[in-house]
């Protein structure tokens, strides 16, 4: 089975999670960065995704969509790190797909607005996994993972359909 990469991308702490393609769960964490300069979190981020990358070698990867709220100095650090994030992509030859929170509830739940708590009842059932007490950036890494490997589904089938 192929792996599937979800990403929180995130300045203190970058949640991951990996699911198959068949949707099934594998493992998520997160990336903590140390209160260092900018480079040395920005470098701490790229060597733990290379590690994440080499160990199961995803064949494609889902994104949270930068948010742009109030707050310009955390939307600058997090747009750096999404330029980590998509630089180590493209040097591993790994298509990635941007997903706002949205669409993300919407892929999962069916509802755009869905709470935290019917997003993790969805993913539990979806997954067939027990509660997970995670950091809320894997449990965000997850949801996005599994809403890039459904939106991947669809896009197989779909293709494969239209190819008779």
């Amino acid at each position: 089975m192929a792996a599937i990469l979800g990403i929180d991308p995130g300045y203190g702490r970058c949640g991951w999670a990996i699911v198959n393609d068949a949707c099934s769960y594998i493992n998520c964490g997160v990336i903590e960065t140390s209160p260092l300069d900018d480079s040395q979190r920005l470098l701490q981020v790229y060597c733990s995704l290379k590690e994440i990358i080499n160990t199961y070698h995803p064949i494609s990867c889902g994104i949270e969509k930068l948010f742009f709220n109030k707050n310009v100095k955390t939307a600058l650090s997090v747009a750096q790190v999404l330029g980590i994030i998509k630089l180590i992509m493209a040097q591993h030859n790994i298509p990635y797909a941007e997903y706002t929170p949205v669409q993300v509830k919407l892929s999962i739940t069916g509802y755009g607005r869905a709470s935290k708590n019917q997003l993790s009842t969805m993913i539990q059932k979806i997954l067939k996994i027990p509660s997970l007490v995670i950091y809320d950036d894997a449990f965000d890494a997850l949801a996005i993972a599994l809403c890039h490997c459904l939106a991947s589904s669809r896009y197989i089938l779909i293709n494969s359909n239209n190819q008779t």
